[in-house]
């Protein structure tokens, strides 16, 4: 039976100044900002999406803004560290540019064969940095990182749970994952088993349940190719005796929610329509897109927003 799910669609987490979000991620990590909007169901806050030229699925991190927040804590019950793929030999690179710009990394690390480094953003998200061999992927180079060591895209996540067994199952049996690897207390799950699919459980028990505010992952989406496949997956969700909810317009793609076993809360979205539909690849995120039902409240919504700059090729912030 062919697979629904097919990976990691998009990661959306919090964060606390915009336009440090927005240095962060373009200035220093070089990604693409490719959509600037609005949290469609909290419209005075951003929504900031990164990720490749396009905003392809499987490579777009995105962000609410809340200015003033404070930093979460991690914990059970969240995705704690979100990895992204850069080219094999990209770490030294990473490491000096890291480094240089007062970043504090983890000692070298290893896992399942491949290095990474571990380090954490100005609000206190996790992020890492695994090099491979096997992404044929080409990351966003129109900004301050040259091709040969740009971020591809997500390489996997990790979900910290106080046990597996049940999302384990979940994953298994109603979201096309299979088990694929155990080092530890690690256990990996891929659909295909490549970067940008792969799942991470890691089993801490006993720890405390996290705190979701700035530096934390509101929730992980998972991608299918369209609508059609998405109605299957929420009726598969559905029979497996998940709490899922009605489709949602997000006007890049179609959502469906629900929260596994462990707490943490997972979407469904699909790869269609995409970020090109109102506004050229050219200049993506360069402007304020608001879905149709807020255009009649364009004047407010900006007023309540606090400005940020944007420069077209997203240049370092050093």
């Amino acid at each position: 039976m062919e697979a629904l799910i097919t990976g990691i669609h998009h990661i959306t987490a919090l964060a606390s100044d915009p336009q440090k979000n927005v240095d962060f991620y373009t200035g220093i990590l070089g990604l693409r900002l490719v959509k600037k909007t609005i949290n469609f169901d909290a419209p005075d806050v951003y929504h900031f999406y990164f990720g490749d030229e396009i905003g392809s699925p499987g490579t777009i991190l995105t962000f609410f803004p809340f200015p003033g927040a404070r930093k979460g804590q991690k914990g059970v019950g969240e995705t704690t560290y979100t990895a992204f793929s850069v080219p094999k030999d990209a770490l030294p690179f990473w490491q000096e540019r890291l480094t240089r710009l007062g970043f504090t990394l983890s000692t070298e690390l290893e896992r399942f064969g491949e290095k990474l480094l571990r380090f954490e953003d100005h609000d206190g998200m996790g992020i890492e940095l695994i090099a491979t061999a096997t992404d044929t992927r080409r990351g966003w180079t129109g900004g301050p990182i040259p091709a040969d060591f740009a971020i591809k895209g997500f390489h996997s996540a990790t979900l910290n749970l106080r046990a597996h067994q049940l999302t384990a199952d979940l994953l298994t049996e109603a979201m096309d994952y299979r088990l694929i690897g155990e080092e530890k207390n690690r256990l990996r799950f891929g659909t295909a088993g490549n970067p940008g699919d792969l799942i991470d459980i890691v089993i801490n028990q006993p720890a405390s349940r996290s705190v979701q505010s700035a530096g934390t992952v509101h929730h992980i989406a998972f991608r299918t190719e369209n609508e059609a496949s998405q109605r299957e997956i929420q009726q598969r969700l559905w029979h497996y005796g998940q709490q899922v909810t009605e489709i949602k317009d997000r006007n890049y793609f179609q959502s469906i929610y629900f929260r596994e076993p462990g707490g943490i809360l997972f979407e469904v979205a699909t790869d269609e329509p995409g970020f090109a539909i109102d506004e050229p690849v050219s200049e993506l995120g360069q402007k304020l897109k608001l879905p149709e039902w807020a255009e009649p409240h364009r004047q407010k919504i900006e007023k309540s927003l606090p400005p940020i700059q944007v420069s077209p090729s997203n240049p370092t912030v050093e």
